[in-house]
């Protein structure tokens, strides 16, 4: 693995603990962490107040008991409300983290972050600006931190704000599929990678992803088989959900 193109863990902990606990929480954190993972997705949306806190479902009632929209309800509500019972009565009143709750956590235990911006319909530019601005602060007070986070976003509005917001911060792009114009869309918002879902990936892609100087990474990859097959084509790194199936040094030495 090209450590200049492809600087961090080669497998990483999806929304923080894959099936081992719900989603986008501390305790998801804590799963992965305990299964050897230093390295996590998840996604950050932001509430009515503008303050960052880790989402994926714009709208209640899958991941967050209750009806709503994280966009209309204030980050002090979101805390209150449980983000945990819908996975098991183990969680059950596991709150919504704060996104600068969840860095501290990270910095304290040595947990790599590739941090999806997931804005709510509307708030593109600002989730983008309000999440680099927070990550660069981040880096400035932690200074011997390596790799430092990577942000990536399905939106092209929220990277190119992180962008302007926090040019020097690590960007990729994500995808269902790999469109045509792939290079001028990842050129023009400055990105170190291309992130896809692997089920539509093919070796060719790779190929001339790679060649072009670019990071290669997929979601959410949660066969030991496919996982094999993706890295002997030159896959950089992916996600797993998988993580009691698929370990943190799977496929050989993982970087951190």
């Amino acid at each position: 693995m090209n450590s200049q193109r492809w600087p961090y863990p080669r497998v990483i902990a999806h929304r923080g603990g894959g099936v081992l606990a719900p989603e986008n929480t501390l305790a998801a954190l804590r799963a992965g962490w305990r299964r050897g993972f230093r390295a996590a997705e998840f996604d950050v949306m932001l509430a009515s107040d503008g303050v960052a806190v880790l989402m994926h479902d714009p709208e209640f009632g899958r991941t967050v008991t209750g009806a709503g929209q994280v966009a209309q309800t204030p980050s002090a509500l979101l805390q209150k409300m449980d983000a945990g019972s819908w996975f098991g009565p183990t969680f059950a009143e596991e709150p919504v983290p704060l996104f600068e709750d969840v860095l501290g956590f990270c910095r304290a235990h040595g947990i790599f972050m590739n941090i999806e911006i997931k804005p709510a319909p509307g708030h593109d530019e600002r989730t983008g600006s309000v999440v680099a601005h927070l990550v660069a602060r981040f880096c400035e007070e932690t200074p011997e931190l390596s790799p430092t986070p990577l942000l990536s976003s399905f939106s092209s509005t929220a990277l190119e704000s992180a962008q302007r917001a926090a040019p020097h911060l690590a960007r990729g792009h994500l995808f269902d599929r790999v469109p045509k114009d792939w290079r001028s869309r990842l050129e023009a918002l400055g990105c170190r990678a291309l992130h896809c879902d692997h089920r539509y990936l093919v070796q060719q892609d790779v190929d001339e992803i790679r060649a072009a100087g670019f990071g290669v990474f997929c979601y959410t990859v949660n066969d030991p088989e496919r996982a094999r097959e993706l890295l002997a084509w030159g896959v950089d790194a992916f996600c797993t959900d998988r993580i009691d199936l698929i370990g943190p040094d799977f496929g050989g030495r993982n970087l951190s």
